[in-house]
């Protein structure tokens, strides 16, 4: 029977991933710690590890998986930036992933955070829990006639897109590999990245962390919005300089920001720290904005996510064992 080591393990993982593999077939070692060069020990004996986007897979951590006696990495996510493939590859240690586990709730996540923050529904919740029904201070506006600028076309930005078509909504839509196929049947215009910053309402962010994306929105991006701009973000957090964006809000440059991640989120995304005083001081100004809404990375988090992440995770695990190819596009 095959062992596997799971890292930061949470409540949903002793859920789904078991309920998945037929029994006999896998022995789950959950751990609630992350994956570090700390923690790496508590590996030794498996055949796999299955990590998250906030494990550190580096190549120290790589070698010592590699000497443990580790063949397979399992990110049970889409990112995987947190590894170093290069090392991976030199160590003779597979790496798949769960490319697309349901990008219509992530793309539906980013549209309920700007309806939610563009309507202030958050705010209105709170007040009409006190007993306060006045609507002073919640006037919002359609998304309805406005500009979304879709940043990234991958399936969930396509998805984001055709939603806000939905909304009547006119798209403009940036990405270095264009779909114009889908973008003619979906009435959604390409446009050059300075282009759409300058012409947009609201920017949503669909697209991966790379060198090349990373701090993709800071000072000088976004000082080409639109002033008052509404900005959307459940990708991954480095794709914002966040004490430009900070600067921003303060000068009313940017009018509204809704994320589900967060640049430094390691260590507070994904844990209880209520009681606490929070330790990072640039998230916490952020949260003194009234027109700043955030989530804990929960885009991804629905029922039908988590199955198709169990069921991608569980079978490229078993692959591993009868030497057969791992699934299509999971590969690293």
């Amino acid at each position: 029977m095959l062992e596997v080591a799971v890292y930061d393990t949470k409540p949903y993982d002793r859920e789904y991933l078991p309920a998945v593999a037929e029994a006999g077939t896998i022995r789950w070692r959950f751990h609630e710690f992350r994956l570090s060069a700390e923690t790496v020990p508590a590996a030794r004996g498996a055949g796999a590890v299955c990590v998250f986007v906030n494990d550190l897979v580096d190549a120290a951590v790589i070698k010592a998986l590699s000497e443990s006696g580790v063949r397979l990495i399992a990110l049970r996510c889409a990112g995987f930036n947190n590894v170093d493939l290069a090392a991976a590859k030199a160590a003779g240690i597979s790496v798949v992933r769960v490319p697309a586990y349901s990008p219509h709730a992530v793309a539906e996540h980013a549209v309920a955070l700007l309806l939610a923050l563009n309507r202030k529904i958050h705010r209105s919740y709170n007040r009409v829990r006190e007993l306060n029904f006045s609507l002073a201070r919640l006037v919002g506006s359609n998304v309805q006639g406005k500009t979304i600028g879709v940043i990234g076309t991958g399936k969930i930005g396509k998805i984001a897109a055709q939603i806000f078509r939905g909304f009547d909504a006119t798209v403009l839509a940036y990405d270095p590999m264009p779909s114009p196929d889908w973008a003619a049947q979906h009435g959604v215009r390409y446009a050059e990245l300075p282009a759409l910053l300058a012409a947009s309402d609201i920017i949503t962010l669909h697209l991966p962390l790379l060198p090349e994306t990373k701090h993709l929105l800071n000072a000088t991006t976004l000082a080409l919005m639109k002033r008052g701009v509404t900005i959307v973000n459940t990708s991954r957090g480095k794709l914002i300089d966040t004490k430009a964006l900070i600067r921003a809000l303060k000068t009313g440059q940017i009018g509204g920001v809704a994320l589900d991640v967060y640049e430094e989120e390691e260590g507070i995304f994904f844990e209880d720290l209520s009681g606490q005083v929070l330790q990072d001081d640039v998230l916490s100004r952020l949260l003194t904005f009234p027109n700043v809404l955030i989530t804990a990375h929960q885009g991804f988090f629905t029922h039908e996510a988590l199955q198709e992440i169990a069921r991608v995770t569980v079978e490229n695990i078993l692959k591993l064992e009868t030497k057969t190819p791992f699934l299509d596009g999971t590969r690293l």
